[in-house]
């Protein structure tokens, strides 16, 4: 007779089964996991290269020096939207260097329609690559139904420019507006508390001001006509216009359209600022003909550069060896502590310089700045680990972006050689205290705050309460204190006796061309050219360019290389309407973000608000 009940019996053999089923799933799901790796790194036979295609540059969104941080399972089930994509700099550029060298790239077609903004800085360097592609004897072709002003600068150094007859050129020149707060704080009975030192400070005018003050205006006018200046002179140039011919478009446009009868695109043509007029069929036959091929759709035969360059540069599971000189990005706005991608964070970037500089076989740094600046404490930490790595004997170069001033400039200030581009804009050297208190408006609400405290200084900072007048006096030794410390940093980095830095620092804005005169910068050129003299600078000859990044746990870069081997999927389409939203408010949301940037310790800030805009 059997000792065990039959309750027990099924019990036991229910627990069984639950047991095979939990280990055949997890063997499955391991199988799976197994597939996945395989997938990314090994199988998945990709579809080959065409013999004979053109390379196509269709970027979407906009062009970036480091993408902003995404969540790599979103990157996968999310589909892929125009108005958050980022595309890298780095892939746009080598994707047309590899293509010139190969000879089943015939032409380079430029689709930039979905570009959202690349700016005149990063398309002076991508004109590198396009000089380089050009000498290989291709043509390059420049096809869109519409050119934005920030795309037909890009569409004017190809040979040929198509345009849809029903298309345009958008152009207006360049602005540089912003949104002021002082009477909508007032409305919200918000106190902004502001110290400055420069009396060009214009970071802090939104918060007290309903205008651009005139010191302001006479400084952006400066830097913003140098930028329209290389802008309207490069597209007359390659365009073969006459001088001045884009702002007399520009300003008679109403006039020219209606000798045209408003036909925009006819009237683009008569400018000269186009070669023809074509519908997307005829556009697609004459590029078939250009590139001698089409594909199993009847379209001219091409290969999408992103696609392109990951063929080309494929993924290695290894890091490079030997001698090799070290790219950083810092891009963003500068904030305290540990900050994704897209933003600097002054401990993980300062982590990463020193992970960088300790790293066996890296014999120089090249740090990519492109940032209107933010936290004083936090630029300061970077600024030290970029004085420990130059003190290990390893040179340090600068490569400036579309802006590196204020905090952005004063961690490039004592490099081994500054470098920017034509189009950039730097300096704003000058310091400011902000943050807001809300006693006015808990007042309203019928919110009082009192107490008592041992010290004058005892809840001094609390945001409910008026600001102390001792703490007034405190901030502003404080702020005078770290304005004279960014002169002497700058003045010694730079060479500059003291009374001449002062100056020209004040706060004031420069273009390229006027800080090089100043010599708060040593060369014009690209990140290339920036590279090429760091390894110049560390006596090499034979080495590699490693392009360093805040590492990823093993889960984030296994989704990241399944999201760009597979491309968004699509399970979660973004919504039209949200899209609409979102631009709609994103004057509040940018708002917003100025009010979030206020993150510093001491309440210091190196900021270039306008400039900022540039991005």
């Amino acid at each position: 007779m059997s000792d065990t009940s039959p309750v027990r019996r099924v019990l036991r053999a229910v627990w069984n089964g639950i047991t095979r089923v939990r280990l055949a799933m997890s063997n499955i799901l391991f199988l799976v996991m197994l597939g996945v790796i395989y997938f990314v790194y090994i199988g998945g036979a990709q579809q080959p290269l065409p013999d004979k295609a053109a390379l196509l540059l269709n970027m979407t969104g906009t062009v970036v020096d480091e993408k902003s941080a995404v969540n790599p399972l979103s990157a996968v089930v999310m589909q892929p939207v125009q108005s958050s994509h980022e595309v890298l700099l780095r892939d746009v550029i080598e994707s047309i260097e590899f293509a010139a060298e190969d000879p089943a790239i015939t032409a380079l077609v430029m689709e930039l329609d979905q570009l959202d903004h690349v700016g005149i800085s990063r398309t002076q360097e991508i004109e590198r690559a396009l000089d380089t592609f050009r000498a290989s004897g291709k043509p390059i072709i420049a096809s869109g139904d519409y050119f934005s002003q920030d795309q037909y600068l890009l569409a004017s150094y190809a040979d040929e420019i198509l345009l849809h007859p029903l298309g345009g050129v958008a152009l207006e020149g360049y602005g540089a507006y912003q949104n002021y707060f002082r009477d909508a704080l007032e409305k919200f009975s918000v106190t902004m508390h502001v110290f400055r030192v420069g009396e060009n400070k214009g970071a802090v005018e939104p918060f007290l001001r309903n205008d651009m003050s005139p010191q302001e205006k006479q400084v952006t006018q400066r830097w913003l006509d140098d930028l329209w200046s290389q802008y309207t002179g490069r597209v007359e140039e390659n365009r073969k216009l006459e001088k001045g011919a884009l702002n007399d478009y520009i300003n008679n446009y109403a006039e020219r359209l209606r000798g045209v009868n408003g036909n925009t695109g006819l009237a683009a043509q008569q400018a000269g600022f186009v070669d023809k007029l074509m519908s997307r069929r005829e556009s697609n036959d004459y590029l078939s003909e250009v590139v001698g091929a089409r594909n199993d759709d009847d379209l001219y035969e091409a290969v999408e550069f992103e696609r392109y360059v990951s063929r080309k540069r494929p993924l290695s599971l290894s890091g490079p060896e030997g001698d090799r000189v070290a790219v950083i990005t810092a891009s963003g706005q500068i904030l305290p502590g540990e900050q994704p991608p897209g933003s600097i964070g002054g401990d993980s970037l300062a982590r990463l310089i020193r992970s960088t500089a300790d790293e066996e076989g890296v014999k120089a740094i090249v740090l990519r700045v492109n940032s209107g600046g933010g936290s004083l404490f936090a630029s300061e930490v970077i600024r030290q680990q970029l004085h420990h790595a130059k003190a290990q004997a390893l040179p340090l170069v600068i490569s400036m972006g579309s802006v590196a001033a204020s905090g952005g400039y004063y961690i490039a200030a004592e490099a081994d050689e500054i470098w920017a581009t034509s189009a950039t804009v730097t300096g704003s050297i000058g310091v400011f205290a902000a943050f807001p208190t809300f006693e006015d408006l808990l007042g309203r609400l019928g919110v009082y705050t009192d107490g008592v405290g041992t010290t004058e200084l005892a809840g001094a900072l609390r945001v409910d309460r008026p600001l102390n007048p001792e703490l007034v006096e405190a901030l502003t030794s404080t702020i005078e204190y770290a304005y004279d410390s960014f002169l002497d940093i700058v003045a010694a980095g730079r060479g500059i006796p003291m009374e001449e830095m002062d100056a020209l620092a004040q706060g004031k804005v420069w273009s390229a061309a006027d800080a090089r005169r100043l010599g708060l910068i040593d060369k014009v050129g690209s990140l290339g050219e920036a590279v090429e003299s760091a390894a110049a600078l560390a006596g090499l000859s034979d080495y590699e360019v490693e392009y360093v990044g805040l590492p990823l746990s093993p889960r984030d870069l296994l989704l990241k290389q399944l999201a760009n081997r597979m491309g968004g999927l699509g399970l979660l389409p973004e919504s039209s309407l949200a899209t609409s939203l979102s631009r709609a408010l994103a004057p509040l949301e940018a708002a917003s973000r100025e009010i979030e940037g206020l993150s510093d310790p001491a309440h210091l800030y190196m900021r270039c608000v306008a400039c900022g805009q540039l991005r």
